[in-house]
């Protein structure tokens, strides 16, 4: 017998490890790595490890979802004006490869590398079997949710972050709901520059064109002084996007910022929000992974917010909501009251086979 057929070809081992889904990373040992893992067991037992099938690009014919995750429960939800959302969002920037890595210049580079469109789609398939049902992106990241859509049958809902030059906003935000998403927000690096600039009737005309539209709008910050600006206008969006975090970590210490503080005043982001009526999206709540989720997420929700954005590879999902919905569920210290409603999920999934129903029998009188 050849000796080099005898033994599963380690290229070949790797191609299938590397096709495993998340949610079996999850729960694989840390005594060997995933790699030794992975070959010991096809060495030992002989048996192939489960793959997503699926080409990428035009060519893809089908998708074959990986195994539900082991959860505890699934996010809880709620609602943002007309929208339903999990309390627990789906966040763009590592999927759009915006790592926030200090110092480490390849690291964005990584990123992207590792989010191949299968691995998009993967994520978004985990998120929504956790109960996520919600991604927030910058508006270009539109096109993998319809890929998604398309090949999947996914429901995953968009919320287009609006990230542009002032100058352009109005424009963009009509492009962003022209493309279909749920919901649309003045992405916070946009917005902070608008209230530096003074170009403060941005903010009413924008919020105005999304509304028309029929979806929630929403204003995004890194700075609370953004928001004091914003606010001065009259304006009242359906929801604010806030970053929030404290500063207990290592990086936040240094004098000078370098990609490492996102929430610079979180105890006045605090005081400030506790008295607004409109929902709150927390974002950053893990500092760009500098705090573990155990820490940021009770932080955040114990200081108002009544959402989480939170990036997430997908070996992350299921540790990450059975994270939540533990705190969730525990006793929160928290003075403002949540703004948005409790959604019952059972209701909720009546009223989506009940619309299905409808909808089919339109198409059969039609």
């Amino acid at each position: 017998m050849n000796k080099e057929n005898s033994q599963p070809n380690r290229r070949e081992a790797l191609r299938k490890m590397a096709m495993i889904p998340a949610a079996g990373v999850a729960s694989i040992s840390v005594i060997r790595s995933f790699e030794e893992k992975c070959l010991a067991e096809e060495v030992t037992s002989g048996e192939k490890k489960e793959s997503i099938q699926g080409e990428s690009g035009a060519t893809r014919t089908s998708f074959t979802p990986p195994k539900r995750p082991h959860l505890k429960e699934k996010v809880p939800m709620s609602r943002i004006g007309n929208l339903n959302v999990s309390r627990m969002i789906l966040g763009g920037n590592l999927i759009g490869g915006w790592a926030h890595a200090r110092d480490l210049i390849y690291v964005s580079d990584l990123v992207k590398a590792y989010h191949t469109e299968q691995k998009v789609y993967e994520t978004f398939y985990l998120a929504e079997q956790c109960g996520i049902n919600t991604f927030l992106g910058h508006y270009s990241l539109f096109n993998l949710v319809k890929g998604y859509w398309k090949w999947t049958k996914g429901k995953m809902q968009f919320i287009a972050d609006i990230g542009c030059q002032p100058e352009e906003l109005l424009d963009t935000v009509k492009k962003a709901i022209d493309m279909g998403s749920a919901a649309c927000y003045i992405q916070g690096e946009t917005s902070d520059r608008i209230a530096r600039e003074g170009k403060l009737d941005l903010y009413p005309k924008a919020m105005q064109i999304i509304r028309d539209a029929g979806i929630p709008c929403g204003i995004g910050a890194h700075r609370i002084e953004t928001l004091r600006a914003a606010v001065t206008t009259g304006v009242q969006p359906d929801f604010w996007m806030k970053t929030f975090h404290h500063h207990n970590y290592w990086s936040a210490k240094p004098e000078q910022e370098h990609d490492n503080t996102f929430c610079r005043k979180p105890d006045e982001t605090r005081e400030w929000m506790k008295d607004r009526k409109e929902a709150w999206i927390a974002f950053k709540v893990l500092a760009a992974g500098a705090l573990r989720p155990e820490d940021g997420f009770r932080y955040a929700l114990e200081g108002g917010a009544d959402f989480l954005c939170v990036g997430m590879y997908d070996f992350q999902l299921v540790q990450n909501v059975n994270t939540f919905c533990n705190i969730w569920n525990s006793k929160l210290n928290r003075e403002r009251p949540f703004i948005t409603p409790m959604i019952d999920r059972k209701e909720l999934l009546k009223e989506e086979r009940e619309a299905s129903r409808n909808a089919e029998e339109g198409e059969e009188d039609a």
